[in-house]
């Protein structure tokens, strides 16, 4: 598993250390229990990850193939509304995370995140398990012919899958964010989030693997059902933990303080000459023996400091206002400028792995899935061979890879390398799907079988497999680089809000991928619902040229980028002395 850098600075302070708040001051902010936190919530949250995750990727992962085997909606259109699923089920964490850091606090925001899935598991057992709710089977899988869902079926249909969607997403990187909080060192902080992401990819592989299995091959009302428990199973473990966690405290929205940034620096826009004195800027409440330490705000994006800057003809002292904010206020908003180009080069890192994971049930559904004369993989399981060569690499990186770069570099991999790496791979995944699909179709075309929709190509599936195992790899170097990434250089105020912008990196590339998808169908003829009549191939190889144009983008930022934390697993982690305990 790779090791996760969490954030600390060269002063040995945490992230987001606000210089203003004494350190004797900030301890007694958070008074814990001695049988609160620790590892003792760790076998309570990771249960409940892993059975959360297990019914997720159990109805999420063959959704498609349930849209166009029981409700007979076509297969581009099928895809489409899976990517517009999994663009909101990414897109929910990043709500959570706002309401979790402002006002509700992690727990509630996961119980409650919690029982909307188990809502909407009922409702998706009910479509799988009710004739009445669904349409009926088409004759001879033509779909021309098809019977289409009514709109009450729809509106059942709909339902569920907002409502799991939903909860999903509410609970994804919360639930982490929530783990991290339970530990007062960096370093606990960062073996938690190892096990994490050890245990996120093995519960999606076992849902993956056996859920699916169930729903092909036994039947989808048994294999919601068995979502269903589990999920039930996961929610009951996580409310007994509750006497156990630490219960961190919600300090109201960050987000107005960012917004007090900007208003105060529209409002103060005749400041001609911003000083570089200290003295000259508001700090908030300070002590006599921090007042020495505090600092003038940084150069960077300079027209920002006159948010800061106080009024020497007013009388008392400043208070914070819509004209006036602190300097760690004003800094916490640049550091979000910083890294907002960062974060937008992740979007079209995203867009293409979403595309390739719907297509590949498409293509996966046209080829002979045998293994061994008896067993027929699922079209919805082979994208389980991206998260076993993630978790694969993830484990050889941690135990080989990292250490001779420690031992050879004599200092760690750094996020912003891990990304780079992770978009190398990336477009050679890329490049390698358009090469298998342009095997596929010189199969179809010699076997005349263009006109068939429904034919089984002679080609087998596992030929997908090798460009899905290259960009697992890809995906164990960007993805924990940018949690890591986001983690250290965030606000410490927005602790929350950071682990989960990976996951609104992945909506939006979903929604972008639908939008992409339905430009090409538009434009060209290289999606049709008979793939074997497009040209799939065409698609990933725009992909390689959108992603070689982003990398170019990518690495433009990150050579601009300056780190603003300095890691050091040793130190205590700024959690604690930004929170209360209830």
């Amino acid at each position: 598993m790779a090791t996760t850098e969490l954030p600390l600075n060269g002063n040995n302070k945490p992230p987001g250390h606000h210089l203003n708040v004494p350190d004797e001051e900030a301890s007694n902010t958070c008074v814990i229990s001695q049988k609160q936190g620790g590892w003792t919530t760790f076998p309570f949250v990771t249960v409940t990850l892993m059975g959360l995750t297990i019914a997720a990727s159990g109805w999420n992962t063959n959704l498609t193939v349930y849209l166009i085997e029981r409700f007979n909606i076509k297969n581009i259109e099928a895809a489409q509304i899976s990517n517009i699923v999994n663009g909101s089920s990414n897109f929910f964490p990043i709500v959570g995370a706002i309401i979790a850091d402002s006002f509700l606090g992690n727990f509630i925001v996961v119980s409650a995140s919690s029982f909307i899935s188990l809502l909407g598991l009922v409702l998706l057992t009910l479509t799988a398990s009710l004739q009445s709710l669904r349409p009926q089977l088409c004759n001879k899988g033509l779909l021309e012919t098809c019977e289409t869902p009514s709109q009450f079926q729809f509106a059942i249909l709909y339902s569920a899958i907002t409502l799991v969607a939903l909860g999903m997403g509410g609970t994804r990187f919360t639930i982490a964010t929530m783990g991290a909080d339970q530990f007062e060192k960096a370093k606990d902080q960062g073996t938690f989030f190892n096990w994490y992401f050890f245990t996120l990819y093995l519960a999606s592989v076992i849902g993956i693997i056996a859920i699916v299995y169930v729903e092909d091959n036994v039947g989808w009302g048994l294999g919601f059902g068995l979502c269903l428990a589990i999920n039930t199973v996961g929610l009951v473990v996580f409310l007994m933990g509750k006497r156990y966690y630490r219960h961190i405290k919600p300090r109201g929205s960050p987000f107005t303080n960012l917004a007090r940034v900007v208003v105060a620096t529209i409002r103060k826009k005749k400041v001609l000459s911003v000083s570089s004195e200290s003295k000259d800027y508001y700090h908030g409440d300070i002590s006599a023996e921090t007042k020495l330490a505090v600092q003038a705000p940084t150069s960077s994006f300079r027209f920002l400091n006159r948010a800061a800057l106080t009024n020497e003809a007013q009388d008392g002292p400043p208070t914070e206002s819509w004209s006036l904010c602190t300097v760690q206020q004003v800094e916490d908003f640049k550091s979000l400028i910083r890294i907002f180009p960062l974060w937008s080069t992740s979007i079209f890192l995203s867009t293409p792995l979403a595309i390739q994971s719907s297509l590949l049930v498409l293509q996966s559904l046209r080829m002979d899935r045998h293994l061994g004369p008896h067993v027929n993989i699922p079209a919805g399981t082979f994208i389980v061979f991206v998260l076993l060569s993630t978790a694969i690499s993830l484990s050889v990186m941690d135990r080989y890879l990292f250490p001779i770069w420690q031992k050879l570099a004599r200092r760690p991999l750094r996020p912003l390398q891990r990304i780079g790496i992770g978009h190398v791979l990336n477009i050679a995944g890329m490049a390698l799907s358009a090469l298998i699909e342009s095997r596929r179709l010189h199969k179809v075309r010699s076997h005349n079988l263009t006109h068939q929709p429904n034919s089984i190509v002679p080609m087998s599936a596992f030929w997908l497999v090798p460009p899905l195992a290259v960009v697992g790899v890809g995906e164990a170097f960007h993805f924990p680089g940018q949690v890591a990434l986001y983690y250290q250089e965030f606000p410490v105020s927005l602790r929350s809000t950071a682990t989960a912008m990976i996951s609104l990196v992945i909506a939006v590339g979903y929604y972008l991928s639908t939008a992409l998808i339905d430009l090409i169908q538009r434009v060209t003829g290289w999606l049709p619902n008979n793939i074997n009549e497009g040209r799939i191939d065409n698609v990933f190889w725009l992909l390689v040229v959108i992603g070689c144009t982003n990398f170019v983008y990518y690495i433009t930022c990150a050579m601009l980028y300056k780190y603003k934390n300095v890691p050091n697993p040793g130190q205590k982690s700024a959690t604690i002395n930004n929170g209360s305990s209830s």
